[in-house]
């Protein structure tokens, strides 16, 4: 029988092996807990090592790439920077724009034109609509804010806002401080608006028949090179005899009289001048005058002098407008050579200065040189490479370089082309001649830029401060200060009234010159035809012959009137006209 104490011990001894077994369930639980986690933590870190790698090399990639970027962007900044060192000159200088590279603009890196260079001439092309008038007029606005007067053709009118403040908007502001002008604001400029002839909107114009010359009448008429050297006989005839070709009615009034029975003798006497020829120029007259060619030639004639001008320190901005020549637009060109030839023969010798005296810019100038004579591009030629002495620099603008003939184009320091279009085998040709014209560059592919370049954005060379030309720069140009839109008809009406040039010029003057003393000429000669009895012919009685005397034996001598004659043709040639055949003043 088992006693209480035996029971108890027993059950001590159960209590001690179930606490021993529970403890050893616990730590087992614990155990498994504890392999669970690290599993379950080893699990996390073995799929997170892809994640990481990937993230790492992603890191990579975004590094690389960013520091390709960073040597590219510095490589075109160096670019930049390197073709902006051409233009960095010591003195005055014409701000065009700011340099492009791989499509990125350097608002620090300036495009220039030194001032002193400016009497070396310049070229502005580029195709319809790519931001060649824009280009002039920032030039324009450029010069005469230092003080140097511009001639400046605006055949279409849209140039008139320079005379008035242009209207900011983001557009403006935002190109102006891509181009380096943070202190961009609406300015106006002084502006006289002149029209050719007395039909236009602006003061009349007009240059006198003996003034303009032959050979820049010849190109007006349309006449060939014989009849151009007709008419130069024609006016130096009217030279010598003393009648003033002041307007058309002159010219034709004297080509009507060498062409009657009572001029056929002078017109023998001036050697090589058929009828028939004096016959096509006196048509051709005619014509001209019934298109309203009358109202160019006559006088008040212009004064060179009155483009000259400054207004408060700043150079006037004469503006030549068609006037009622439209259907004549090479009148109009032709016209702009004859006061650049008029400036050449009244300025004097000056050499080079710090800036030019004067600015002349021909738009359209294509209409200059179609179908010029050989003589005509020659005075052109000569002009342009002897004018610079004087002060006065030449720009043309025209859409394509090869509208400029090849001696001209040789004579143009400064080149600022916009885009040109390659749609057909002509354009593609003139773009590989135009590629061929400019400098070497390792910047850009001129061929395909020349193509490519944005509304306002042109590829740029110049001539330096020492005459060496500069590097190549695809530049975005600055916008003008002025309005960029035309200020209308009765805008440009009432400022040109409202000019000290419409006293001077406003109103014709026709006083007597070749038509006056020709017509007197005639009534005279009829007056005696009337007086004297008619001559009676008689076969069987001659009249006495009347002793010479010995002066007149020597004055009317054959050899002895060739002689005078031949002096007479040198002397005018060489004293009485000279560039274009126009007159000295």
């Amino acid at each position: 029988m088992t006693t209480p104490q035996e029971k108890a011990a027993a059950a001590r001894r159960a209590a001690e092996e179930a606490a021993r077994v529970a403890a050893e369930a616990a730590a087992a639980a614990e155990a498994a807990e504890r392999e669970a986690a690290e599993q379950e933590t080893a699990e996390k870190a073995a799929a997170a090592v892809p994640d990481a790698a990937a993230k790492d090399a992603a890191a990579a990639d975004a590094k690389a790439k960013d520091t390709e970027a960073k040597g590219a962007a510095s490589s075109a900044e160096s670019a930049a920077a390197a073709i902006a060192a051409g233009y960095a000159f010591e003195g005055l200088a014409l701000e065009l724009g700011t340099v492009i590279v791989d499509g990125e603009v350097n608002p620090s890196a300036r495009v220039r034109i030194p001032m002193k260079t400016m009497n070396r001439h310049g070229l502005v092309a580029g195709a319809t609509g790519t931001g060649k008038t824009k280009t002039i007029q920032g030039i324009a606005e450029q010069l005469s804010a230092a003080g140097v007067p511009v001639v400046l053709a605006d055949i279409k009118g849209d140039l008139s806002g320079l005379a008035q403040p242009g209207q900011a908007d983001d557009k403006i502001l935002k190109r102006a401080g891509e181009t380096g002008v943070p202190d961009w604001k609406p300015t106006g400029f002084p502006c006289e608006f002149v029209s050719l002839g007395t039909g236009g909107i602006g003061v009349p114009i007009r240059a006198t028949i003996t003034s303009f010359g032959p050979i820049l009448l010849s190109k007006v008429l349309g006449l060939n090179e014989t009849q151009e050297s007709t008419l130069g006989l024609i006016f130096h005839w009217s030279d010598k005899n003393g009648f003033p070709l002041l307007d058309l009615k002159d010219l034709r009034s004297v080509i009507q009289f060498l062409t009657s029975p009572e001029g056929k003798e002078d017109l023998e006497g001036i050697g090589g001048v058929s009828a028939a020829t004096a016959g096509v120029i006196l048509r051709a007259l005619v014509n001209l005058e019934a298109e309203g060619g009358d109202t160019f030639f006559g006088e008040p004639e212009l004064d060179p002098a009155d483009l000259l001008r400054t207004a408060g320190g700043q150079g006037v901005i004469t503006l030549f407008e068609l006037g009622a020549q439209a259907a004549r637009p090479q009148m109009f060109s032709t016209f702009l050579m004859w006061v650049l030839a008029d400036l050449f023969q009244t300025l004097p010798e000056i050499g080079d200065m710090d800036k030019p005296k004067l600015v002349f810019i021909f738009d359209e100038a294509h209409l200059l040189f179609n179908d010029a004579s050989k003589a005509f591009l020659d005075q052109v030629e000569q002009t342009v490479k002897l004018i610079r002495s004087k002060g006065v620099g030449v720009f043309f603008c025209t859409q394509l370089p090869t509208d400029i003939p090849n001696s001209v184009l040789s004579q143009l320091g400064a080149r600022i082309q916009h885009a040109l279009r390659a749609f057909t085998p002509e354009d593609q040709k003139a773009l590989s001649k135009t590629v061929r014209t400019y400098p070497k560059t390792d910047t850009y592919d001129l061929e395909k830029a020349l193509t490519s370049l944005g509304i306002g954005e042109a590829v740029v060379t110049v001539l330096s401060e020492m005459g060496a030309p500069t590097p190549v720069a695809w530049a975005r140009m600055q916008p003008p200060r002025s309005l960029m839109d035309t200020i209308g008809d009765d805008g440009i009406r009432s400022r040109a009234q409202a000019s000290t040039l419409y006293v001077k010029y406003g109103q014709t003057i026709d006083r007597d010159s070749a038509y006056e003393i020709l017509a007197e000429k005639v009534a005279a000669a009829a007056e005696r035809d009337e007086d004297e009895p008619a001559p009676t012919r008689s076969r069987s009685r001659r009249a006495e012959p009347v002793e010479e005397s010995m002066a007149e034996k020597i004055v009317n001598n054959a050899a002895f009137k060739n002689f005078l004659r031949s002096a007479a043709t040198v002397a005018g040639r060489e004293i009485g006209r000279s560039i274009f055949g126009t007159r000295k003043r």
